[in-house]
């Protein structure tokens, strides 16, 4: 019996679909984060002790959800690229090994590029 190239078309439209719900709470919650950054929770204190330690435990907070920002920038961008591969129907083969990732690993993980196996020689 012949092995699988790809993944089929049905397939293909399935994985978009979850690919795409992922997306939207993905640039959801990136939004929610921008804003984090970008409001001041400031205080009504005006005792200079109060402000400093608010000025830096804001720094600290502010700088915590810049790093979530940015990885939920990167998540966006890897499910983006998925969808592209979904259109080229490259989608779902593992870019070491050239075999399909398998379906469970895909709908855990959708922006993968690797299969388990590729991903487990990769530690060794």
């Amino acid at each position: 019996m012949a092995e699988t190239l790809r993944y089929s078309d049905a397939d293909l439209a399935e994985f978009k679909e979850i690919i795409l719900k992922k997306l939207a709470s993905a640039k959801e919650e990136y939004d929610y984060l921008r804003n984090q950054i970008q409001n001041k929770n400031g205080t009504d204190d005006t005792a200079s002790a109060y402000v400093a330690i608010d000025d830096g435990s804001a720094s600290q907070q502010k700088e915590s959800v810049g790093q979530l920002a940015s990885r939920q920038q990167k998540f966006i961008h890897n499910l983006e690229t998925a969808l592209v591969r979904i259109e080229n129907k490259t989608y779902g083969i593992c870019k070491v090994t050239g075999k399909l990732i398998s379906r469970d690993r895909l709908k855990a993980v959708p922006h993968t590029t690797q299969s388990m196996e590729a991903k487990k020689n990769q530690y060794k």
